[in-house]
């Protein structure tokens, strides 16, 4: 097995389960924020959602403020903000204020997806065009605004509050269309093989021979994230696994609702069609007990050869999701207290 060492971060949706609420979710994001930097987790981010029952991560910039004030090491991030839903002022002024009250800790994650349907999208930013060129143009705003340089007909914009640090950025990539425009502003490049797990090692050697240096990342800097399921026993992990494939065929059919536990659905037989999905649908998961699971990362990571993989675990259940953490942290040797 390579004896690559590699670093573990966690990818956050807030997930609504049956008879739960949103402010439950929270909390239990909270209380996975806790567990993740005591186990040596790299960093922590928060995701975009909008209307949806089952999501109650909306507002990253929002919950990342408690995140980092009930932690002091790990880094927090947004898993991502959708630059279209907003102004790019306004993510310029929040990430200044969240890198002002926790400084050097701060993750800039950036999508371009709406985070929901392109109705709620309009909605929460009417000018949103839609298109390639509305984001590339959102990026060069922020990039003026991060470094001061912003200005128009009546004079400088300024990004406040003035910070002598600025957050890391990240293009959240799952074609090679983002990993090219992160290369092109020199930032960080976040493939989400747990959207598209067809997204393949080809996507990052195309960011690093296109990479541009920039003050944040003078070297090409990548990570990748994908869903992980990781249980004591493979029975355990099987039922994770089956839980997890059926909603996301819920999710492709548009329900968004609320995760019921497993014993709901354990007798569900898949239909063929069904099965096929989840064939389709394989490269975006992993699962298994942990010395299972830390081989299929391990040769993930040497595949994309890189050194970071951020998990994404959705369960119904708290305690497994973060045992899943907590194994990972054992098969991964993470060692608290050490960072980037």
């Amino acid at each position: 097995m390579s004896q690559r060492k590699i670093k573990l971060s966690i990818l956050d949706q807030s997930i609504v389960r049956q008879g739960g609420d949103a402010r439950q979710a929270v909390i239990e994001t909270i209380e996975t924020v806790r567990l993740a930097e005591r186990l040596g987790y790299t960093r922590f981010w928060v995701s975009e959602h909008h209307n949806s029952r089952m999501i109650a991560g909306s507002a990253p910039e929002v919950l990342m403020v408690k995140l980092a004030d009930v932690t002091n090491s790990i880094r927090i991030g947004s898993g991502g903000i959708m630059l279209p839903n907003h102004s790019a002022l306004k993510v310029a002024e929040n990430f200044r204020m969240l890198e002002t009250l926790f400084p050097g800790r701060i993750d800039l994650g950036m999508g371009r997806a709406p985070g929901g349907d392109r109705v709620s999208a309009s909605l929460l930013n009417p000018s949103n065009d839609f298109s390639e060129q509305g984001y590339l143009d959102q990026l060069e705003h922020l990039q003026a605004y991060f470094t001061d340089t912003a200005a128009t007909s009546y004079g400088a914009i300024l990004a406040v509050p003035q910070a002598p640090t600025v957050p890391l950025q990240w293009i959240l990539s799952s074609s090679g269309g983002s990993a090219g425009i992160a290369a092109r502003y020199g930032l960080g490049l976040a493939v989400a093989r747990f959207i598209n797990g067809f997204a393949s090692p080809d996507l990052v050697e195309s960011y690093r021979k296109q990479f541009r240096p920039s003050e944040y990342f003078p070297e090409p800097k990548e990570l990748l994230s994908i869903t992980v399921l990781c249980a004591d026993t493979e029975e355990k992990a099987l039922q994770l696994r089956k839980l997890s494939d059926y909603f996301l065929l819920q999710f492709e059919r548009g329900k968004f609702e609320p995760m019921g536990p497993y014993e709901e659905i354990k007798d569900y037989q898949f239909s063929p069609q069904e099965q096929e999905r989840i064939q389709y649908n394989s490269g975006r998961i992993i699962s298994g007990t942990k010395d299972q699971v830390k081989e299929q990362l391990t040769k993930l990571a040497d595949d994309f050869d890189l050194d970071e993989i951020v998990v994404a675990t959705m369960t119904y259940s708290q305690e497994d999701r973060l045992r899943s953490f907590e194994l990972l942290a054992e098969a991964f040797e993470l060692v608290p207290g050490i960072k980037n």
